[in-house]
Order: structure tokens, then C-alpha cells, then sequence
């Protein structure tokens, strides 16, 4: 059986850790409240208007996308994933033998198909 000074003594750092977090995060919330400015905006129609990087933004509220727009960013998402999900089987290319291997295989065949969807769609050609 463990003794409770032991497993005091490892979760201490965790609660000290969790303590100072949550009384740093309590004092910034209300040093805000107190300090912050204490003055109320009028809404006016120019508060309203969207506003990105520093300067108005010059779309239009029924402006649309176009789907191309929409086929790159799934394109970044499928290779994005690629990246992430195959890099664990590279790095331990010896524990999963070949299992890892036709698993990454496939991963990638599975990949292509959503490439060539994406080639033939025509989300590659910017017009």
C-alpha cells in the first residue's frame, strides 16, 4: 500500500500549479475590472461594419466564395493530416514492421484518390 506523504508529495507540484493558475487567472480577470476604462460605446453604424487588419474591409456582406476556394482548403486539410498521421509510423518504422507499413500504404493510396478528385475537380487551376 502507498503512503499518503508519497503520493502528497507527488501531486503537490500539480496542485501548487493549479492553485497559482487559477489565483493569477482570478487577480488578472478582476485587476480588469478595476483598472480597465469605464466608459460605455454608444453601437453606431460604423461599429457594426467589419474591420480586418487595420483597415475596413472592403467585401460586401452578400459577397460569396467561390467553391475553389473551398476544394484548396480541404486540399490543405487531406496533405495537413497526411503529415501528422504518417509521421509517428516514420519515426517508429521498427515497432510497426510491416503492418505499419501496408497501414501507411494504404493511408497514402486512400490520400491520392482524394488528390486526383481534387485535380480532376479542377481546385489546382486558378482562373
Amino acid at each position: 500500500m502507498i503512503e499518503q506523504s508519497v503520493v502528497l508529495r507527488t501531486y503537490l507540484p500539480l496542485l501548487v500549479f493549479l492553485l497559482l493558475a487559477t489565483g493569477v487567472g482570478t487577480l488578472f480577470l478582476f485587476a480588469n475590472t478595476w483598472l480597465g476604462p469605464r466608459f460605455r460605446r454608444r453601437p453606431t453604424t460604423f461599429t457594426h461594419e467589419p474591420y480586418e487588419c487595420g483597415l475596413p474591409s472592403e467585401v460586401q456582406k452578400n459577397f460569396r466564395f467561390g467553391i475553389s476556394f473551398y476544394l484548396v482548403a480541404i486540399l490543405f486539410l487531406i496533405f495537413d493530416l497526411e503529415v501528422v498521421l504518417l509521421y509517428p509510423v516514420a519515426v517508429e518504422l521498427d515497432a510497426y514492421a510491416e503492418v505499419g507499413l501496408i497501414g501507411a500504404g494504404i493511408f497514402i493510396v486512400v490520400l491520392l484518390v482524394a488528390f486526383v478528385y481534387e485535380w480532376r475537380r479542377g481546385a489546382l487551376e486558378w482562373k
